[in-house]
């Protein structure tokens, strides 16, 4: 049976977009590789609200997040957390051998401008990590507050993961400031896992060039500059499949018009935050509860395990809590080219199976 998937990504990925990566291969070093290859990046461009280069890394977020801590950190990074992948952000900072603090809210909480103000008025900080959106807690950034109070410290080098947001609510990465905007394939852009997207700013390149040490595959200068000298070739062999696709599910998204979209995610997160208000709890704060994806506090006390387990016999897949959050909440995520009455199917199945 073929699964409809509310998980935290991998997402349901339409037909006609999977056909689109079984394209047959063309050289990656051919003119016609460098013309697909400049298309996304105009249309991620207009996705971002950007003017700044695009990359593409074959990877999942995580590769060009540990590239932006890595490439661009020449004094230290200072690391905000609002759940497990805040937490990994650090992680990727120390594993590296880059100078790092982390700067943790309680789950369910955001980063708030007085903590980052607080942070980088120490003067100790040249870069900042922020998460836009953590799935772990169902807890979306107000990323309009945190840019304000960035922009007073110009020296500092602005990255924010938006890997579970970007395509499903509006990052206006210019306005914001954003240095470094990294996203990925898997979750609201509605194709498989295995690539990764940034812009990255004149900025954060200038930063790069005086980092001696940033690695091989995710350097991001490297990458950078293997794009503009070669007319948007990159440093290592591409997954062609995944841009074939990316192509095409780009024209997808402009023609459904990007604030149809937003306010599609704005409308099925709505109805699963009422849906969870009315039946269990929410977890995260409400004023800061994300777009794609719902995280459920388990009020009642149930099996999220047996609730799992059953919605599979009905064609659904849902995700248990993360972490040490497991069994005390759970999530729905509703992102990509999930509709409202797809989420509506789901939470009516949950109300069969639990008797509400």
């Amino acid at each position: 049976m073929k699964k409809k998937l509310f998980i935290p990504g991998p997402v349901n990925v339409s037909e006609d977009v999977l056909k689109k990566m079984s394209i047959p291969m063309i050289g990656h070093r051919s003119k016609d590789a460098s013309i697909l290859q400049k298309n996304i990046s105009q249309k991620m461009m207009q996705l971002m609200y950007t003017k700044n280069q695009i990359m593409l890394s074959t990877s999942s977020g995580s590769g060009l997040m540990e590239g932006a801590v890595r490439s661009c950190t020449q004094k230290r990074a200072a690391v905000f957390s609002i759940g497990a992948f805040g937490d990994r952000w650090y992680k990727m900072a120390t594993s590296n051998g880059v100078p790092a603090d982390k700067f943790s809210s309680e789950w369910g909480s955001p980063t708030t401008a007085k903590m980052v103000d607080t942070a980088l008025s120490t003067g100790k900080y040249d870069l900042i990590t922020i998460t836009h959106n953590e799935t772990s807690t169902g807890v979306m950034n107000p990323v309009d507050e945190i840019a304000a109070v960035v922009k007073k410290y110009p020296e500092v080098v602005f990255c924010l993961d938006t890997v579970s947001s970007l395509g499903g609510t509006k990052i206006e990465v210019d306005q914001l400031g954003v240095d470094l905007c990294i996203t990925s394939t898997q979750k609201c852009l509605g194709l498989p896992p295995g690539m990764s997207i940034c812009s990255i700013s004149e900025k954060a390149i200038a930063a790069a060039k005086k980092v001696e040490n940033r690695g091989l595959y995710f350097d991001l200068l490297a990458m950078y500059e293997c794009i503009i000298k070669k007319d948007h070739q990159y440093p290592s062999t591409p997954s062609l499949s995944h841009m074939f696709a990316l192509d095409y599910q780009l024209d997808k998204i402009l023609e459904e018009g990007l604030e149809n979209r937003f306010m599609r995610h704005k409308e099925m997160a709505k109805y699963v935050r009422n849906w969870a208000r009315e039946n269990f709890d929410l977890f995260a704060n409400e004023k800061y509860a994300s777009n794609t994806l719902t995280t459920v506090k388990n009020s009642k006390f149930i099996s999220v395990a047996d609730l799992t387990e059953k919605l599979e016999e009905y064609g659904y897949s849902i995700s248990n809590g993360y972490g040490n959050l497991k069994e005390k909440t759970f999530r729905i995520a509703h992102m990509a080219e999930t509709t409202l009455d797809e989420v509506k199917e789901l939470l009516d199945t949950i109300d069969e199976i639990l008797n509400i």
